[in-house]
């Protein structure tokens, strides 16, 4: 599996907190290895995300990805639930 990251992506990842930049960094890992680990809690979405996935960080905070190719994933957004979700 390979990441390609999004602008934003990138601008939310540099305001989070280093304890919390950590967290992703393991959790990311995780995915490149198995992106169906159940502690990812990977899902799809609904709604105005309907086409993208979502998966668990840790805490409140999640990532927002949809899958380009069979092994190629676009991570579009990292935040807390409650700000990507309303």
């Amino acid at each position: 599996m390979r990441i390609v990251f999004h602008k934003q992506f990138t601008r939310q990842y540099k305001k989070l907190r280093p304890k919390e930049q950590k967290r992703f960094k393991t959790q990311r890992d995780l995915f490149l290895a198995d992106p169906y680990h159940q502690s990812l809690n990977n899902h799809p979405l609904q709604g105005k995300y309907q086409g993208f996935r979502s998966m668990n960080v840790g805490g409140d905070l999640r990532v927002i990805y949809t899958l380009i190719t069979n092994d190629t994933a676009y991570f579009v957004a990292i935040d807390s639930h409650s700000n990507l979700y309303y």
